[in-house]
C-alpha cells in the first residue's frame, strides 16, 4: 500500500485499491418531472471510512451534458463547458462530502414519460471507479403563460398543460372548452373566468410531481394553485367529470343577477377535493351541483351566501386532515335571498355539526328542502316541511362518519368516498351504488 504524507501529520491518503469510499444511496430516484422544467434538489453523501484518505482524480457525469443532469459536489459544479467533470477533491478519513443533484429535461417528443438515466462516476486516485446512479422519468408537457382568451377556444390534449403566472383568463363573450385534457398549475395560477368555461374529462391540480416526505406526494398537499374564479360577468358555465384538487379556493362565483331560468354554473359528476380554502363558494348565483364529490377542505366543503342552489347526489364530507379548525361541510346564509334544495345526498365529516344555515336578514327570502339526505347535524324537531326521510347521523351510530367510506386514512392522507358495504346511505351521495 502507498501512503502520500498530507499537510497535517494526521492526515494520510492512499492509493490502494481496497479502500473505498460509502454512499448514503447508490440510486438517487427522483419524481417525475416536466420536460424542460428545473426539477427540485435531491442529495446524496459520500463517506470515507476506509481507514486513511482518498483522493479524487475526478468526479463526473458518464454522459456530460447530454440527459440534463447538473451536479454539484461538495461546493463544485460539474460545469458543462468543461466536460461536467470536477477534479482536485480529497476526502479525508472519517470525513464526508455532499452531492447536489437537479435535472431540466430536454424535451422527448414522445406521449409518455421516458426514462433518463446518468451516472456520477468517482474516479479515487487508485484507478478504481464508483457510480451513484442517477434516475427520473421526464414527461414532455406544453407551457401556458398568462393566456387571456379572447375568443371561442377548443382545448384538447394529450400532453399536460403546465400554467404559470396568473394563469388564463376567459375574456367577457368568450368561451373556453377544455375536454380530456391534464392541467399542472404552478403556484399562484388558476382560472379567471369572465365569460364561459366548459370542462369534460379534465383534471385540474398543482404542478408539483415530488414528495414533501417520502409517504406524502404534493398531489395529496392542499393549497398548491389559486383555483377557478367565475366573476359577474360569467354565465353558462359547466364542468363535466372534472377533477379539480390541492388548489386554495377551488372554486368560487360571483354574485350576479339570477335568472331562474338558466344556471350560471352546473357541475356534474365532479370532484372538489382538499382545497386550503372553500371547496365551492357560491355568490348569490344560480347553480346546479349533480353526482360531485366535494372533499376535505379547510374552509367549507360547500359555502352558499344566497342564490339558488340545486344539490342532488352529492357527498360533502368534511375530514380536512392538515387543520383542526376546519370548516362545516355545507354552509349556508340568505344574503340577498336563499333557496337550496338538497336532495339524495350525504353531508357529514369529523365534527358533530357539519350543517351550518341561519338567516342573516329577516326580510329575504329563507327557503330550504332537504329530502332523502343523510345529514350529521342535530335533529330539526317538528319539521317534515323543509326535512323529509332525513338519516340524522349522530356520533352515537354505530356507522358514522367516515365509517360510510370504503377508505378514510388520515395517516397517508387517501381517500376513497365510494360507500363502504356496511353505509346506512346506500343510494345517497355522488356513488350511490
Amino acid at each position: 500500500m502507498a501512503v502520500l504524507t498530507a499537510c497535517s501529520d494526521n492526515d494520510t491518503f492512499t492509493t490502494s485499491r481496497s479502500n473505498l469510499l460509502t454512499f448514503s444511496t447508490d440510486t438517487v430516484k427522483m419524481d417525475t418531472v416536466f420536460a424542460t422544467v428545473g426539477s427540485s434538489t435531491y442529495t446524496f453523501w459520500v463517506f470515507n471510512h476506509s481507514g486513511d484518505g482518498i483522493r479524487l482524480n475526478s468526479v463526473r457525469l458518464r454522459n456530460g451534458n447530454q440527459t440534463g443532469f447538473r451536479v454539484n459536489v461538495d461546493g463544485v459544479y460539474l460545469d458543462n463547458t468543461m466536460g461536467s467533470v470536477a477534479t482536485g477533491l480529497e476526502v479525508r478519513e472519517g470525513d464526508s462530502i455532499r452531492v447536489f443533484v437537479e435535472l431540466t429535461a430536454p424535451e422527448s417528443r414522445q406521449k409518455e414519460a421516458q426514462l433518463l438515466e446518468d451516472d456520477v462516476v468517482f474516479l479515487l486516485e487508485s484507478g478504481v471507479e464508483q457510480r451513484v446512479n442517477l434516475h427520473c422519468y421526464a414527461w414532455d408537457a406544453v407551457k401556458v403563460t398568462d393566456l387571456t382568451v379572447k375568443a371561442d377556444t377548443v382545448v384538447e390534449c394529450d400532453k399536460p398543460l403546465v400554467v404559470y403566472g396568473q394563469g388564463i383568463v376567459v375574456d367577457s363573450g368568450a368561451v373556453l372548452t377544455l375536454r380530456n385534457t391534464c392541467l399542472y398549475f404552478h403556484d399562484k395560477a388558476g382560472i379567471t373566468v369572465r365569460g364561459t368555461l366548459k370542462t369534460e374529462n379534465v383534471t385540474m391540480r398543482g404542478d408539483r410531481l415530488d414528495h414533501m416526505f417520502d409517504y406524502l406526494p404534493y398531489d395529496r398537499v392542499s393549497g398548491q394553485w389559486r383555483g377557478i374564479s367565475f366573476e359577474r360577468t360569467s354565465t353558462d358555465n359547466q364542468l363535466t367529470d372534472t377533477d379539480i384538487r390541492n388548489a386554495m379556493t377551488a372554486v368560487s362565483i360571483d354574485s350576479a343577477a339570477i335568472d331562474s331560468t338558466q344556471q350560471r354554473l352546473t357541475m356534474i359528476r365532479c370532484r372538489v377535493h382538499n382545497a386550503k380554502g372553500h371547496g365551492v363558494q357560491v355568490s348569490d348565483s344560480f347553480v346546479g351541483l349533480y353526482y360531485c364529490q366535494l372533499t376535505n377542505t379547510w374552509g367549507d366543503c360547500l359555502t352558499v351566501d344566497g342564490g339558488l342552489i340545486d344539490i342532488d347526489h352529492c357527498t360533502l364530507a368534511q375530514f380536512y386532515p392538515f387543520a383542526a379548525d376546519r370548516g362545516a361541510a355545507l354552509r349556508f346564509v340568505n344574503g340577498s335571498g336563499l333557496q337550496l334544495l338538497c336532495t339524495n345526498s350525504i353531508v357529514t365529516g369529523y365534527a358533530d355539526d357539519v350543517v351550518e344555515g341561519e338567516a342573516t336578514d329577516t326580510t329575504k327570502q329563507y327557503a330550504l328542502g332537504f329530502s332523502d339526505c343523510l345529514l350529521r347535524t342535530p335533529v330539526v324537531e317538528g319539521d317534515t316541511v323543509n326535512f323529509k326521510r332525513i338519516l340524522w347521523e349522530t356520533p352515537k351510530d354505530s356507522i358514522q362518519g367516515k365509517q360510510h367510506f370504503v377508505k378514510i386514512d388520515d395517516a397517508k392522507f387517501e381517500y376513497d368516498f365510494h360507500l363502504d358495504s356496511l353505509s346506512t346511505a346506500k343510494g345517497m351521495g355522488c356513488f350511490p351504488d
